[in-house]
């Protein structure tokens, strides 16, 4: 008999990021995804003539689960990013900072680096190192989790420093503001990022659009093994019989499955799992999570403006992050960042268009203004990384036998980030291929 295939229910990069790994290990897959395009919130939107992604997009080199997995599909990452060592130049209220690291062993590469910091006072970049050394010493731990803002108070970072260096480092890498933001979620990424491999601090900025960086090369890569990506179809209820996943219906078909992947957002999720009593208790858990929104303006000048850096962090101003997209072979093109709420989200597109344009003519002095600009708002671009979201975030397994969670949401220790979608996913596979051995494909 012919055996099932494992179906994954969304083409997110969790979702894809499972598909490739039971597709390279023989095993035969079947995708729904209820958008037009793979790559769930990192997907390309038209911008005039251009192809842009929905937010802007920045990976590390410690996101290895990410990498390995491009890796293993033939994709090498000299094509697809531009590497470059951690320079973090944050401009803003009269006050540089920049501070790279340093051609020296992790992590004495960035405790040189927080020393040598231009912008900062003596005293800070002391206060910045000694933190940095204590965080190491307890391996980036914390018996219980706080807020960032508790955490950097507890360690002696005054508050000019944390304005200036740590709160746009926490909203880059958790989209939370500090007062709420998982202090034991930050310091995962810190860990993953300054410790280990002097490479891991290295920043990644993508040269395309997220779409052909990963979830196209997927889709071929699980296609060509067997499996089948199936755009535009929505998986309405799951078939539970007797505590085991037995299927799942779209509005127009029964598909039979022994072994269902959830990998659609959480509050989706939630709504496909509160029917079924085993899994009351995880969807009233998802549908307690909240959200914090993205904001990218896309500001298109004449070909020959460029930024100082091809990324530059602000402080004092409606925009955080600033990305000049030259890179990515779009000459001209700037993509302003805003993370998680603010004043910016009552503003009509018109009027945060001026207003991020102003900020921007301080880093363009004599540039024109833009010839174009667009406003794409992500109102759940992310879970809210908040302290304590840990007791909220599920595990890959479930009470129901077959089915399996993933999305950055679960609990990989991570924020909301591409490698902790990433992880989730590879996490679901291997738990798949544990529980059901090797399975012939179709």
């Amino acid at each position: 008999m012919k055996p099932k295939p494992i179906l994954v229910l969304g083409a997110g990069w969790a979702g894809l990021a499972a598909g490739v790994e039971l597709a390279a290990r023989g095993y035969s897959v079947q995708i729904l995804e209820s958008a037009r395009q793979p790559g769930g919130r990192a997907r390309c939107v038209r911008f005039g003539e251009l192809n842009i992604d929905n937010g802007q997009h920045l990976l590390i080199g410690a996101y290895r689960e990410t990498l390995r997995l491009m890796e293993s599909i033939g994709l090498r990452e000299s094509d697809l990013f531009a590497r470059t060592p951690l320079r973090l130049a944050i401009r803003g209220d009269g006050q540089d900072l920049d501070l790279a690291s340093l051609p020296l062993p992790s992590p004495m590469h960035i405790g040189g680096g927080l020393l040598r910091a231009r912008g900062l006072s003596l005293r800070q970049r002391s206060a910045a190192v000694k933190m940095a050394y204590r965080l190491w010493r307890r391996k980036f731990a914390l018996a219980e989790d706080c807020t960032v803002a508790l955490l950097l108070e507890r360690e002696g970072q005054n508050t000019d420093l944390t304005r200036r260096l740590w709160e746009p480092l926490c909203l880059a890498t958790l989209n939370t503001p500090i007062a709420r933001a998982s202090a034991r979620a930050f310091l995962a990424v810190l860990r993953d990022a300054f410790t280990g491999n002097r490479g891991n601090a290295d920043l990644l900025i993508p040269r395309t659009g997220l779409g052909r960086i990963f979830p196209v090369p997927a889709v071929d890569f699980i296609e060509q093994r067997g499996g089948h990506v199936q755009l535009g179809r929505r998986a309405n209820r799951l078939l539970v019989e007797d505590n085991r996943i037995i299927g799942i219906e779209t509005g127009d078909q029964t598909i039979l499955a022994d072994q269902v992947v959830l990998a659609v957002p959480p509050i989706t999720a939630a709504r496909l799992l509160q029917p079924h009593a085993a899994l009351a208790d995880t969807a009233e858990r998802l549908f307690r999570l909240s959200y914090e929104s993205i904001t990218t303006i896309y500001l298109h000048y004449p070909q020959e403006t460029r930024l100082p850096a091809p990324m530059l962090g602000m402080v004092g101003t409606y925009t955080q992050w600033v990305f000049d997209r030259s890179i990515c072979g779009q000459p001209g093109l700037i993509a302003a960042v805003i993370s998680a709420d603010g004043p910016h989200l009552s503003m009509e597109n018109r009027q945060l268009i001026t207003a991020v344009s102003d900020e921007l003519s301080r880093l363009l002095p004599g540039s024109p203004p833009p010839l174009n600009s667009t406003v794409i708002r992500e109102k759940r671009a992310t879970f809210a990384c908040e302290a304590g979201v840990d007791s909220l975030r599920p595990r890959a397994t479930t009470p129901v036998r077959g089915l399996w969670l993933a999305g950055d949401y679960t609990a990989t220790g991570y924020p909301a980030t591409l490698e902790g979608a990433v992880r989730s996913g590879v996490q679901c596979a291997r738990h798949i291929m544990d529980n059901a051995g090797p399975l012939p494909t179709s």
